[in-house]
């Protein structure tokens, strides 16, 4: 079982420009209390056939990690542009918002982003070169996909290290959380979303923006 369980993300500023800063409030538990720092990554993904093209927004350390419910709000500042091919740009791509323990990554959320722009003009007849001033990001927050990976949270009592991930599951609000203010940088699956899981991993965006999120 894990040491950590996410009990809620939400997307604060969305939709919004893409030039804007990712903004979550994630709500979280832990169920034992930890000796290290817990690490928060969001990363952007830049290319569905390139992972060179990824970039990580943001990483930022939270601790230290007792036994009890918690809130904070993580801030990141959106991707590079210039490291996106243009063809990339405009069209539907994937956000991941990962957390480690010891380098070893055990929870996963991920969402479709559609890139488009706001004007309808613009969109009927994209110009030459893309215009980032003007598209607009869309982060399809109603159904994240959540994959939790088993890990030894406890090294000093046995061997291990990340294993096959779980299966997928939703996450689900947990009131009476603690609150937490950070700006900046098991196979067993406990939290759900309209009380079902599901069995698929995030890894390129659909063809279709419309189609359901993760």
């Amino acid at each position: 079982m894990s040491a950590v369980n996410i009990t809620n993300v939400t997307v604060l500023n969305n939709p919004a420009s893409f030039l804007a800063p990712f903004q979550f409030e994630i709500s979280y538990e832990c169920v034992t209390p930890l000796k290290d720092d817990i690490e928060w990554k969001l990363i952007y993904v830049g290319s569905a056939e390139d992972e060179t093209y990824d970039q990580v927004l943001e990483s930022v350390l939270v601790g230290p990690v007792n036994v009890g419910n918690y809130r904070f709000v993580f801030e990141a500042d959106p991707p590079d542009p210039s490291k996106i091919r243009e063809d990339d740009i405009i069209g539907v791509t994937v956000l991941l918002l990962t957390c480690s323990y010891l380098s070893q990554e055990f929870i996963r959320v991920g969402y479709y982003v559609n890139n488009d722009y706001e004007d309808a003009q613009l969109r009927e007849e994209p110009p030459p070169k893309v215009l980032i001033d003007k598209i607009q990001r869309d982060i399809l927050s109603d159904k994240p996909r959540v994959t939790k990976f088993p890990i030894n949270f406890h090294s000093e009592n046995s061997e291990g290290g990340v294993q096959n991930p779980s299966q997928d599951c939703q996450a689900q609000v947990d009131g009476n959380d603690e609150e937490e203010q950070v700006s900046g940088p098991p196979p067993d699956c406990d939290a759900q979303v309209d009380g079902k899981d599901e069995d698929e991993q995030v890894s390129a965006p659909p063809d279709d923006p419309s189609n359901e999120v993760l």
